[in-house]
């Protein structure tokens, strides 16, 4: 196993946008610029903390939670981002720093404020010079169509990565003992063809993660081998460029898709209403009170991903200039 080679590149900006990190955020306190960044993505309960404990083992963690992984099922537990610090296998002087992330599709937290907290940790990790060897998606093999939060959560990554950082991802299947073989087999060859063909052709690789060591392995050996890659597309964007969270393609693409979710909610609101209204049944009552619920938090997170005035002011007049 190798380390990621180092690209040359011009030294890094200081990130300017910490007043958007809150105090409980999870952030490394003693990065180092030798150290190999490694993140974790995918659903909630897609198998990120199984594999994570699978890569670990019994190694001593340095930094970060110093416990293992916790696994979960449908409710979320990684809530926070979380980070796992061991020394590199053939290189003690540095560190691997794996990086349990949350779906877009957890429990408890809104997506906007799952996109901050990935934001915040990615962008102050560059800041602070550590090398990004490569990233790991997972997708569930078991999952019959690539629908909802699925769906939401690779068009999200899409757009946090960018194509030119998409030759360092591991684009892994999980969940290989809940289908039989030929109906795996199927499913992978449509995710080859459909939705992963665009990251395959820029260089992304697939692999099939089977809960070994050695399958695990097999992964991150994968991604230390290769070139590293210089930055994901919303490190650029919010350090080199200086940009908030809702001018990244990421922040336009989650907003954009609340807006089309609103549209939906609001639309089952109105038969709701109408049901409820025409039948004085509870059960309807009780489903429109959750519906206008959820209306409220996804306009809330609109709100929070519009661009300010002054920043749209400000962007005007630097294009004028």
């Amino acid at each position: 196993m190798k380390s990621p080679k180092a690209q040359e590149s011009s030294p890094r900006k200081t990130w300017k946008g910490k007043s958007i990190m809150q105090k409980d955020d999870n952030i490394m306190l003693n990065a180092r610029d030798t150290d190999i960044v490694i993140p974790v993505m995918g659903p909630t309960g897609v198998g990120k903390s199984t594999f994570l404990n699978t890569v670990i083992g019994d190694t001593k963690i340095e930094d970060g939670n110093t416990s293992a992984p916790v696994g979960h099922g449908l409710n979320s537990h990684t809530q926070k981002i979380e980070h796992f610090a061991i020394r590199h296998p053939r290189d003690p002087e540095r560190r691997l720093v794996f990086v349990d992330t949350p779906g877009f599709d957890d429990t408890y937290i809104d997506d906007s404020e799952i996109l901050r907290r990935i934001a915040v940790w990615l962008a102050k990790s560059y800041s602070d010079n550590m090398k990004l060897a490569g990233v790991v998606y997972l997708h569930e093999i078991s999952q019959p169509r690539m629908m909802g939060a699925p769906r939401r959560n690779l068009e999200m990554f899409r757009e946090l990565c960018g194509d030119k950082a998409v030759r360092n991802v591991v684009l892994a299947t999980t969940k290989w003992g809940d289908v039989t073989g030929e109906v795996g087999e199927k499913r992978e060859q449509q995710l080859r063809d459909k939705y992963w063909g665009h990251m395959l052709k820029l260089e992304s690789k697939m692999f099939r993660f089977h809960l070994e060591e050695h399958s695990a392995w097999n992964i991150v050996n994968h991604i230390l081998n290769n070139e590293a890659v210089d930055a994901l597309l919303i490190q650029q964007e919010l350090v080199e460029f200086q940009k908030i969270i809702p001018e990244t393609k990421a922040g336009r693409a989650l907003r954009a898709t609340l807006i089309e979710l609103l549209a939906s909610q609001e639309e089952v609101a109105v038969k709701l209403k109408q049901s409820s209204d025409a039948q004085g049944d509870e059960r309807l009552r009780q489903s429109l009170e959750e519906t206008q619920t959820k209306i409220q938090t996804i306009i809330k997170q609109i709100r929070q991903l519009k661009v300010p005035l002054t920043r749209r002011i400000l962007l005007f007049l630097s294009f004028k200039a």
